[in-house]
Order: C-alpha cells, then sequence, then structure tokens
C-alpha cells in the first residue's frame, strides 16, 4: 500500500544551486535513499535503434488528468485497453483535488499487474501547474509514484533548480527524468540557453513547451531537435494543432494528446491520433511515427479545425502505406506559412476560405483553368515552386453530371465566392445556361460576365423554375444552421449544396420535403479530394476509402447529435 506523504518526516536538502538551502516535509523512503546511497548513478547510455526512440516504441503519449480519483482510473483504462491501448501514458498527479487522492490513486495503480510505460507529473503552480505545495513536497509525491510502477518523472526546470542533479537523481531511481521547461506566454528569447539550462541536470531527456503565435515561432522551436533524439519540443497554441504533429515529424521524442481533459492549448484529443492522423501505423522504415522521410501535405485556412481533409488523406496514405501525413494549419498571415514550407518539407497543400483567391499572386504557374476562375484549391510543391490547381472544379462536374444532362441545364448558382467561381466555370464549361445570385450584386455581376452568364435579383428566384440549384454559401454550415432559400424558391428538379458538414443541410430538407432530388456536398469534396490526391501522389486515389472514411465519421457525428 502506498501511503500519503509522511508529515512527520523532515529532512535537508541541500541545493547547491546558488548555495541555498531548501526545508521541506518528505517521505522516509527518501531518507534512507540518502543515508544509503551508493553515490551519484546515471542511467546507462542506450543505443536507440530505428523503431525506438528514448521513450520506447511510441512516441504518442496519452494524457490522464483528472481531480478525483475515480476518473482518473476510468480515464486510464479507457487509454490503456483496446482501441486505444496507450503504450506510453502520462498522470497528471498535479490535476487530483488533494493529497488523500493522489494516495488513492498510485495505491491502486501499484496493485495493477500490467500498465503502459508511465511518466508522472506533479507540476506546481510556478511551472505552469496545478500543484500547490512545496518543491519537497513534489518530489515526495514523485517519489512514490516510482514506486507504483512509474517509469519516468518529468520534473520541471523550476524544481530542478532548486534540487541537486544527484539528490533528484537518487530521490527517483530507479525512473529516467524528463527535465521540462513552459512558457506559456510566448517563445524564450534564447532557446538554446534554455537547451543548456535542461542539459544541466543530466536528465535522460528535456523537454520545451512554448506558447507560438505563428509558424515562425514553431520553426525555431523545431531548431532544438536537429541532431537529438532526446529533445521533446510542444508548440502550445490553439492555432497548433498541426505544428504538434510536425514537431514529430521534425523529431520530438514525445506529442502529448489528453484522452479527455486537456492540459494544454492546441493538443489533439488522443483517439484522434489513430482516428484522424493514423500516427502509430508505419511510415516507411519507422515504426515510431513520422520522421524526416516522411512527406507533409496540409490544409490552409481560418477556420480550418472543422476540416475532414485530414481523415480522408490519411486514410487513402494509410491504404496505399505511403509515408506521408496530412495535418491542418491554422493559417490568418498567408506569407508565415509560405516562409515555412522549405524548412517544413511541405510537398502539397490545400487551400480553402479565405487564401483560394490570395494564393494566386504566390505561385510560380497557376493552371490556366484556375487562373481563369480566379481561385487556386490545390497546390503543389516541386523544387520549391508552387504549382496551382482547382480541383473544386472537378468536384463539382462530378457530383452533378451523373444526375443531370449539363449541356442542356439551367442551373441556379447561390453565391458568387470562391467556391461559386468553380461551379460557374465548372457548369458553363459543361454547357449549362448559368444564373447567379448573391448578397453582393457587384461580385455576382462580375461572375456572371465571366462565364457568359446572368444574374438575377432574389425577387425574381420564386418565379422562375431551373433544372438545378446550387448553393455556394456558407449558409446552413455546421455549427450554424439555416438556409440561403427558402421553399418556394426552389423550383427546380435537383438541389445541390457544396456544405458536407452536416450531410443533410436545412436547404437538403426544405428541397426533400417538396419531392426534389438532392445532391450532399460530401460528393463534391471527395471527388475533388480524389483529383487532390491525384496530383500530388501521380497515381489514381483509393476514392472508396476516402469516400467511406468521411461518410462513416459525418453519420457518428451526426447520430452523436440526436436526442
Amino acid at each position: 500500500m502506498i501511503e500519503a506523504p509522511n508529515a512527520s518526516a523532515s529532512v535537508v536538502w541541500a541545493s547547491a544551486v546558488n548555495g541555498h538551502c531548501l526545508e521541506g516535509e518528505i517521505g522516509p523512503t527518501l531518507d534512507a535513499k540518502i543515508l544509503d546511497s551508493k553515490g551519484l548513478r546515471r542511467p546507462a547510455s542506450r543505443a536507440i535503434s530505428l523503431d525506438r526512440s528514448v521513450f520506447g516504441r511510441d512516441r504518442n503519449c496519452a494524457v490522464v488528468a483528472a481531480t478525483t480519483v475515480g476518473d482518473a482510473i476510468r480515464q486510464f483504462k479507457a487509454g490503456a485497453s483496446a482501441p486505444l491501448k496507450a503504450r506510453l501514458l502520462e498522470l497528471r498527479l498535479d490535476f487530483l483535488s488533494d493529497r488523500s487522492e493522489t494516495a488513492r490513486l498510485l495505491a491502486w495503480l501499484a496493485r495493477q499487474a500490467r500498465k503502459p510505460t508511465l511518466i508522472a507529473t506533479c507540476r506546481r503552480v510556478q511551472a505552469g501547474g496545478q500543484f500547490k505545495g512545496s518543491v519537497a513536497e513534489e518530489m515526495a509525491i514523485l517519489e512514490q509514484a516510482v514506486a507504483a510502477g512509474c517509469r519516468w518523472c518529468d520534473v520541471e526546470i523550476e524544481t530542478a533548480e532548486q534540487v541537486r542533479a544527484d539528490l533528484l537523481k537518487i530521490t527517483l531511481d530507479p525512473a529516467r527524468i524528463l527535465i521540462s521547461a513552459h512558457d506559456f506566454r510566448r517563445v524564450p528569447q534564447s532557446l538554446p540557453a534554455v537547451l543548456r539550462r535542461l542539459d544541466a541536470f543530466g536528465g535522460d531527456a528535456v523537454k520545451i513547451a512554448a506558447a507560438c503565435r505563428s509558424l515562425a515561432d514553431v520553426r525555431q522551436l523545431l531548431e532544438l531537435t536537429r541532431g537529438r533524439r532526446d529533445v521533446v519540443i510542444v508548440p502550445m497554441g490553439e492555432d497548433m494543432l498541426g505544428p504538434r504533429i510536425v514537431a514529430l515529424r521534425q523529431g520530438s521524442a514525445l506529442a502529448y494528446a489528453p484522452i479527455s481533459q486537456s492540459t494544454a492549448p492546441g493538443q489533439i484529443p488522443f483517439q484522434e491520433l489513430e482516428r484522424v492522423y493514423r500516427l502509430r501505423r508505419r511510415f516507411g522504415n519507422s515504426t515510431i511515427g513520422p520522421d524526416s522521410k516522411t512527406r507533409l501535405y496540409a490544409v490552409i485556412g481560418s477556420p480550418v479545425a472543422h476540416s475532414l481533409s485530414p481523415l480522408m488523406h490519411n486514410a487513402a496514405f494509410a491504404t496505399r502505406q505511403n509515408n506521408a501525413v496530412y495535418v491542418p494549419f491554422h493559417v490568418r498571415d498567408l506569407r508565415d506559412f509560405l516562409a515555412a514550407i522549405e524548412s517544413f518539407h511541405i510537398a502539397g497543400f490545400s487551400v480553402t476560405i479565405p487564401h483560394k483567391e490570395r494564393i494566386l499572386r504566390y505561385l510560380h504557374h497557376c493552371d490556366r483553368l484556375a487562373a481563369e476562375i480566379g481561385a487556386v484549391n490545390t497546390v503543389v510543391v516541386r523544387n520549391g515552386k508552387l504549382y496551382g490547381y482547382n480541383t473544386d472544379f472537378v468536384g463539382v462536374l462530378r457530383a452533378i453530371e451523373r444526375r443531370l444532362p449539363l449541356a442542356s441545364s439551367s442551373v441556379l448558382l447561390v453565391g458568387a465566392g470562391g467556391a461559386a467561381r468553380a461551379a460557374a466555370f465548372a457548369l458553363a464549361r459543361a454547357g449549362s445556361a448559368v444564373t447567379i445570385w448573391a448578397r453582393r450584386h457587384h461580385r455576382a455581376r462580375a461572375l456572371a460576365r465571366s462565364i457568359g452568364g446572368e444574374t438575377i435579383d432574389r425577387g425574381e428566384i420564386a418565379r422562375r423554375s431551373f433544372d438545378a440549384i446550387v448553393n455556394c454559401t456558407p449558409i446552413g454550415m455546421h455549427p450554424g444552421a439555416g438556409s440561403p432559400l427558402e421553399s418556394r424558391e426552389l423550383n427546380c428538379s435537383l438541389v445541390m449544396d457544396l456544405i458536407y458538414r452536416p450531410l443533410k443541410t436545412e436547404l437538403l430538407r426544405r428541397a426533400e420535403g417538396r419531392g426534389i432530388e438532392t445532391i450532399s456536398g460530401l460528393d463534391m469534396f471527395v471527388a475533388q479530394g480524389v483529383a487532390q490526391w491525384n496530383l500530388w501522389m501521380g497515381e489514381a486515389a483509393p476514392e472508396r476509402v476516402m469516400r467511406r472514411a468521411v461518410l462513416e465519421a459525418l453519420q457518428k457525428e451526426e447520430k452523436s447529435k440526436r436526442p
């Protein structure tokens, strides 16, 4: 049985830092370790093979963070069992509400015969954690975690600098030590100095987590992994979901993902690592996630977190066993992203709102049709140069032509943005008579002129009939609602919504209510994604796999919302 820290036991900690002495309450086992110490014993260095990291056979660390022992145990069991089956798990002991909860959790943990590799963390408030106790109390808890079976301890630099390096190792023996530094405000000005400060304690690995405001910040952080395999880099921030995965590709020894409660901004839930990014599959010769030979693809936009493109493309990469991964970048400043292409080794990327038109000025070459449309949604990177294409065009055609003879059809487009431009050119090129309505009349007129179509006033829509109506606006997109048109305005035989989330928008529901055939934006989304994949990979995409991945995700999402 593991007991709570013994409040009556006390020992003086001699610290070599600044010549200070610290007194604190610690457990009796530490006292015995000091008295019976065999001296400083650094763990023997181990050669790291290509299929292992310094943390073992996985670099995806599931995080258990809970205020009660019951919730912590539930998270632990969820992470350690199928289908998640985490091989590496961090226990955030500082999140537990009091010391008795900590003692109960560690006592339960000690009784478990089989457990993943465990990292114990008890981060104090001074280092951005939740633990309000002293350095001595923190060390006592970590010592008990080691006795309960934790093979690693994460010790923040603020604590390490108050404890002698030899005493730190003796206290936590036989666990290995990760010395960490966190800055929740910015990237530190002198990162090499921070790294030297961490290395000074002779730990088995070091970690730097810093708030990043741009990809330029991320690039600075990732420079620290050059030539090393014992450095954990964590770009923090709500926009840093993609960069966290890029950090793995660039050589970070770990990526953290919560099982339930997030412990830092921008974390990816652990279940998404496999479901969306499939980071535990084989990447070329690597069995521990993406590496420097992994081709990186991305989707850029603002917002972008809702995109199902990562799910779709990573499913295709996994099926074909491509050494490639696809991640989202929340990009507000397009130039910031473009400056990162070379250092991140990005091989291609999808472009969504608001950059489809802005990207044109940065291209080395633009496909003629994409140039006519005036919008690019796909970029291929060759020898550092950007080549732009528009696969939305293909998506619209493939989705509609199966249902409608386009050469003799009249189509009303709602909207005049980038998606509408692709749809307008696709339909006009196929021979359809295209009519456009948009709230911004000047954009509708300009688009109509460019394709030889016409515009219409809103009041006339209900009095006209069309073969098809296509919504190219974001009205009705999850998590919003609504419809760009009223039911009485749907005088047609086919309604298509370019929105794919939700599968059935309010517009499509209104059309079905009038007995009109409908097409979900899923068809266009998959078709344009297939065309993107073909451009990037130079081979036919696994379309059925891509469609199934997206459809299952959307169906599951909609099922979860039902009362």
